[in-house]
């Protein structure tokens, strides 16, 4: 414990607001928790959260809630770590209530269940809260459900993006409303069982998290030909605390058609290298290929340049090659087209396809 005046200060502070609320009638959440192949169970928990947030401005008047802000005030840790969460304000009181009080609150009351105090639940909420002030840097995460593809093991797609397995509960741990907020059937369909997860080190800024997954997922359909879909919403932490929850892209959100696949380690690769060519993604995207209108691919048609082509067919499938300034199966030699090693012929047939119409025409 790096300060324990702190701490005695605090405690006071959340004492004082749970004998506030006790008897408090708390709404909560009847969840779901279904698991593919096992039987589905139901969990009861209260929205801690909501409720609190919902009345926090009735606490901020208090004479605990000055002492615990004068504290924080003298902590220069904790006034950069209200920074990172509510921005340059020139209220800096509310600007620590917000972002340091009212989540310590939170995090007290759901591990005690309700207004019920519970020393442990305070003192694990608080080793936390020290964690998160003195740490170096802040631990930005943002997890949206993933459909239309499965895995059996975490995959990374580089920059700190990775697709895996969710695990029971995750979101609602954090999210008690994530329940109303997943796809259809979601946990409960084997290609309804990933997330797709951003995490990095920010200083000051948050990633830009709705345009990062969206690319991954573009890139995602263009290595598997899968109708893969994020969202509809994705979930924001920082320091291990909730952050926010932002909509998903209309594009990433929205399923194309088509079968659902598995992710396998070579189709990753494929989808990590396309991710770092966003011109061409969006030259496939215009065309058809992942998800766009067709009609729009004149617009976007020379962003594809011979090049880019040329490197990621050669990243997709070994021996497609370019013939002049077209796209066109390269067999080796002495081999027929039909017997180049290592090309799935259905998958590269349709993203070869779109390109194909754009030559001919």
């Amino acid at each position: 414990m790096r300060s324990p005046l702190l701490h005695d200060t605090l405690r006071r502070f959340c004492l004082g607001a749970f004998a506030s609320f006790h008897g408090a009638d708390l709404p909560f959440a009847f969840e779901e928790h279904g698991t593919y192949g096992r039987p589905t169970l139901y969990e009861y928990r209260p929205l801690v959260r909501g409720f609190i947030e919902a009345h926090a401005d009735r606490l901020f008047e208090r004479d605990d809630v000055r002492e615990a802000v004068a504290d924080l005030q003298r902590e220069p840790a904790a006034r950069i770590f209200a920074r990172a969460h509510e921005g340059n304000t020139p209220d800096e009181t509310r600007a620590l209530y917000r972002s340091v009080l009212v989540p310590l609150l939170v995090r007290t009351a759901e591990g005690c269940g309700g207004f019920d105090w519970d020393d442990s639940a305070f003192n694990r909420a608080y080793e936390e809260l020290e964690d998160s002030l003195y740490r170096e840097g802040h631990a930005y995460g943002a997890v949206a459900p993933l459909i239309g593809i499965s895995c059996g093991q975490q995959i990374e797609l580089g920059d700190g993006i990775r697709v895996r397995v969710a695990a029971t509960g995750e979101l609602s741990a954090m999210w008690p409303e994530a329940s109303g907020l997943l796809p259809r059937h979601f946990g409960r369909e084997p290609d309804r069982m990933c997330v797709l997860e951003l995490e990095r080190s920010v200083a000051e800024e948050a990633p830009d998290a709705p345009g990062e997954l969206a690319d991954a997922v573009t890139a995602l359909r263009l290595a598997t030909a899968a109708p893969v879909a994020a969202g509809p919403v994705l979930f924001e932490r920082l320091d291990w605390r909730p952050y926010g929850v932002r909509p998903v892209l209309q594009i990433a959100a929205t399923a194309p058609p088509g079968e659902p696949t598995r992710l396998d380690p070579f189709r990753a690769s494929v989808a990590t290298a396309s991710s770092q060519d966003r011109s061409c993604r969006r030259s496939m995207m215009s065309m058809g290929v992942l998800g766009a209108s067709p009609s729009e691919g004149a617009t976007f048609a020379a962003v594809l340049t011979t090049s880019t082509a040329g490197e990621l067919l050669a990243a997709v499938a070994p021996g497609v090659g370019l013939a002049g300034e077209h796209l066109d199966v390269v067999p080796q030699h002495g081999q027929f087209a039909g017997q180049v090693a290592q090309v799935d012929a259905l998958a590269a047939a349709v993203r070869l396809a779109a390109v194909g119409q754009q030559r001919d025409a």
